[in-house]
């Protein structure tokens, strides 16, 4: 289903013209060699560009349609018009100077075998440069000096014939690679029918590499890879264990770069890289989808979004960016990562993209809940859950790779969030004794869904305590402790302001866990530091501890469940946020 999704949007690009046809691949090209017409080496040209980086500017390679790369893994194997110092110069090689010669002497064995019966002076000039230059000699040549130490560290390189065009373009060069692609006998293989085409005809043993996915090998890793008999069947080697026709496998990875290629356009989520398109190749659906999902930057504003979003809920179609979108569109959505010389699939998701929309729409209504004044995010992306379970001092940020799949599956197909997500949720706020604005999302979301799932309330975190914001009229026991102990605290601060230890330090996790061994020490302890406090403000203190009492009975439960510490967290944060709203009113009034 991947591979056909992905071959079906290649035929659309290239039926737009965004794409490149068989045999033809964007490379990434720092120089450019300038021969004559005896083959004769002139001068080395910089075609690297300004790209920005982050908030810098820097000199990075630019993108040229160029015959597709060959695969590489120990050997050697030369690319057409096009390689590195090593197979162009014979130079570098990684300082093996034998090597670099080997390269250089099989890419000029390869040149004339392509271009024996080719006749035009780009041909013959590219020819001449094989048969005049000295490797040995190469570092002596006037042309290199400036940028040799470009060449040798593995840049791609191009010719270009004296001040005219660069071999590439010429039209018999082009003739002369595409006949050879489409007939290389290192293609030929056996006979089989291809699952993505469904036609028959010879199946490719290696396909191409896909590129620049995060933390995947420079020069490209497989998506579809069998490197050991345990993993293939019946007697059969390497990929014609998932039989793929040469233009399959052509179409599948070539869609797969050019999304990956696209720097605005590929999430990133934990170790994985995500990306997402539509049926017709139209790139309004994936730039709303990714603006809406991870936050990432569109031409329109947080509510502009959601208003778009609300309307394709509805079956509507909208217009993004002068596209017109349609709710009933085939989306896709692909989660890859780097395993080795192999690519990992987290997930793959396919729905219309109004369902897609729906699900996210639900996803964030669970989400919502007040919020501090500072915090000016409308919605907590993926990305913001995910790093609420990730330690923040810790040298290793990345939140779990399995989790980072997991949520976005349970987000897209509006099934149950994993539990691993609550794990890492109230590991956090456990050992940092903090509820932020994402973690209170967590619980209410979590806990929301499965009520949603069992179809009847959980009775030790029902919907009241469910809520956006505080909810006063709550009697739940919980809930009602983790707005007392906020009311605690509020009442030592007052006392005590500038103290280093508070009772939150000291006795949150205790508090919220087993509150029968804490909560009468607490407020003995309130009693005192009530008397410090002048008449006014401990008079509001002890009008809320005895309401926050009045409902808790005679006892204080003895130990909560993980759904009632919920409940308490919850409480608390929400009793947290209209204290220090109030006080914000007090400063500015």
């Amino acid at each position: 289903m991947i591979l056909q999704a992905l071959a079906e949007y290649y035929e659309s690009l290239r039926a737009q013209g965004k794409i490149d046809p068989p045999g033809w691949a964007q490379v990434k090209v720092s120089c450019g060699l300038r021969i004559d017409g005896q083959g004769r080496l002139l001068q080395v040209i910089d075609l690297r560009t300004p790209q920005p980086r982050g908030k810098k500017t820097v000199l990075a390679p630019q993108l040229i349609r160029l015959p597709a790369p060959v695969k590489r893994s120990s050997g050697i194997s030369p690319n057409f018009l096009w390689d590195n110092a090593a197979y162009l110069l014979g130079i570098g090689g990684k300082g093996d100077a034998r090597r670099a010669r080997d390269c250089f002497e099989a890419c000029g064995d390869f040149h004339r075998r392509l271009l024996q019966d080719v006749d035009s002076s780009a041909a013959r000039a590219l020819l001449a440069f094989f048969e005049t230059w000295d490797p040995d000699r190469a570092r002596e040549h006037p042309a290199l000096g400036q940028e040799e130490e470009e060449l040798l560290i593995g840049a791609n390189l191009v010719f270009r014939l004296e001040d005219q065009e660069y071999l590439q373009e010429d039209p018999s060069l082009q003739e002369a690679w595409e006949q050879a692609w489409s007939g290389r006998e290192e293609d030929q293989g056996p006979e089989g029918v291809c699952l993505i085409t469904g036609r028959r005809g010879p199946i490719q043993s290696v396909h191409p590499a896909v590129k620049n996915v995060a933390g995947a090998q420079p020069s490209g890793a497989a998506l579809v890879s069998f490197n050991a008999p345990a993993f293939c069947s019946y007697g059969k080697e390497q990929n014609l264990n998932a039989p793929t026709g040469k233009y399959g496998a052509f179409a599948y990875t070539s869609a797969l770069n050019h999304l990956l290629a696209d720097r605005e356009h590929v999430a990133r989520l934990g170790d994985s890289s995500v990306v997402c398109w539509a049926r017709g190749g139209e790139i309004g659906y994936t730039a709303l989808f990714e603006g809406m999902l991870c936050g990432t930057d569109t031409p329109y504003t947080e509510a502009e979004l959601q208003r778009m979003a609300l309307a394709l809920c509805r079956g509507e179609s909208v217009e993004f960016d002068q596209a017109l979108l349609d709710p009933d569109t085939d989306f896709y959505v692909l989660g890859i990562s780097p395993n080795s010389a192999r690519l990992s699939v987290r997930f793959f998701l396919h729905n219309t993209f109004g369902r897609f929309l729906q699900n996210l729409q639900a996803h964030q209504a669970r989400l919502e809940i007040a919020r501090p004044s500072w915090d000016k995010r409308e919605n907590l992306n993926v990305w913001s859950l995910l790093n609420e379970t990730v330690n923040q001092n810790s040298r290793e940020k990345a939140p779990s790779p399995d989790l980072a799949g997991e949520l976005m599956r349970a987000i897209l197909e509006n099934t149950p969030y994993p539990a691993t997500l609550l794990n890492g949720a109230e590991l956090r706020i456990r050992a940092e004794r903090q509820i932020t604005r994402g973690r209170a999302a967590i619980l209410k979301a979590y806990y929301t869904k499965l009520t949603e799932q069992r179809g009847q309330e959980m009775p030790d975190i029902p919907k009241e305590v469910l809520t956006v914001s505080l909810n006063p009229q709550s009697e739940q026991i919980p809930y009602t402790l983790g707005r007392l102990f906020s009311v605690l605290e509020a009442i030592q601060a007052s006392a005590n302001p500038g103290i280093n230890a508070t009772i939150r330090d000291r006795y949150f996790n205790s508090a919220c866990a087993t509150p029968a061994l804490v909560f009468p020490t607490l407020i003995k302890l309130a009693q005192k530091h009530l008397k410090k406090i002048d008449g006014g403000l401990q008079a509001y203190f002890d009008r809320q501890l005895t309401g926050l009492l009045a409902g808790m009975g005679q006892q204080f439960p003895d130990r909560l469940s993980l759904p009632q510490q919920g409940a308490f967290q919850l409480g608390y944060y929400q009793q947290n946020l209209v204290r220090y709203q109030k006080k914000e009113e007090k400063n500015h009034a």
